[in-house]
């Protein structure tokens, strides 16, 4: 058993991360060192596992569903991207993006600001262009201008819940006004037998952009087993081909979900609204902690 620390809010850095539990907004975090890397860290609250970072290695992506975020900025016209994240953590992503995109301006909105803290002190967020905001992800929303980012993200979880809002139609139509064209919208979602969260993001999603996909484990998407689903969507066309080659070829094949077959999942569901928004899923508990590990 780890003890609890206390004294993390310092900014002064310490030599290294100090593996522990810690006490932060939405529960107790825990930051573990990955047995198989030198300088890689889990960071997890109440169980649930939210980043995995490697300091040394940006581009060394633990979680499946990051991975398939980095296949889809990948085909992101060359070179910086202007990027807003909507949930942080460790900042995985924003690491990545601002390692193989020098250059890139990063917004992080992140609603515990004693995560933050915590890993702003323990795993450091001295990060190129990267700021980060202590601020609700709605709220964050009306702050920023439209045609003003090129990659748009939501990845928020609240003691292993989406955290509330962000999948409505009123949220959406404000994420698909910031970006400008090209640009891509992500989310991550979770869901379980039936996807019936997944398919009210879908028609959601629908009513807002022209080009929509989703990438998901097959076992998934057939409603076989909770975990994740990623949704890119765009006004622009995307890339579909080299997505789905990519996916396809990945260590944990994915599934790349488009056009009829999407139509389909969709069925008759009604998008999310802020009038008629459903609980976000709860994950079963005999997985609780490990559904958004990469290797399961």
């Amino acid at each position: 058993m780890f003890p609890i620390a206390s004294d993390f809010v310092s900014r002064t850095r310490k030599p290294g991360p100090v593996a522990g539990r810690y006490p932060v907004r939405f529960g107790t975090a825990e930051l573990l060192r990955d047995a198989d890397r030198a300088n890689a860290w889990l960071v997890s609250v109440d169980g649930v596992a939210q980043s995995h970072v490697d300091l040394d290695d940006p581009a060394d992506l633990e979680f499946d569903y990051i991975r398939r975020f980095a296949d889809v900025v990948d085909q992101l016209p060359p070179g910086p991207l202007e990027a807003l994240h909507i949930g942080g953590a460790a900042c995985t992503l924003p690491r990545y993006v601002a390692a193989s995109r020098p250059g890139s301006r990063q917004l992080v909105f992140d609603a515990d600001g004693e995560l933050v803290e915590l890993v702003r002190a323990q795993l450091g967020l001295r990060v190129p262009g990267l700021r980060v905001r202590v601020t609700d992800g709605r709220e964050g929303l009306t702050t920023r201008r439209e045609d003003t980012a090129d990659l748009l993200v939501v990845d928020a979880f609240e003691r292993a819940t989406l955290a509330g809002g962000l999948a409505t139609l009123e949220a959406t139509r404000s994420i698909a006004a910031i970006l400008r064209p090209p640009g891509i919208y992500l989310a991550n979602i979770t869901d379980g037998a039936g996807l019936p969260f997944a398919r009210r993001f879908l028609a959601t999603l629908r009513e807002v952009f022209p080009e929509v996909l989703l990438l998901a484990d097959p076992a998934v998407l057939k409603g076989r087993r909770f975990g994740n689903l990623v949704f890119t969507a765009s006004a622009s066309p995307l890339p579909t081909a080299e997505i789905a080659r990519r996916t396809a070829s990945a260590a944990f094949p994915t599934r790349c979900v488009e056009g009829a077959e999407l139509r389909k999942l969709a069925g008759r569901a009604n998008p999310i609204t802020d009038e008629d928004r459903p609980p976000s899923p709860q994950p079963p508990a005999d997985i609780l902690g490990l559904f958004q590990r990469g290797r399961e």
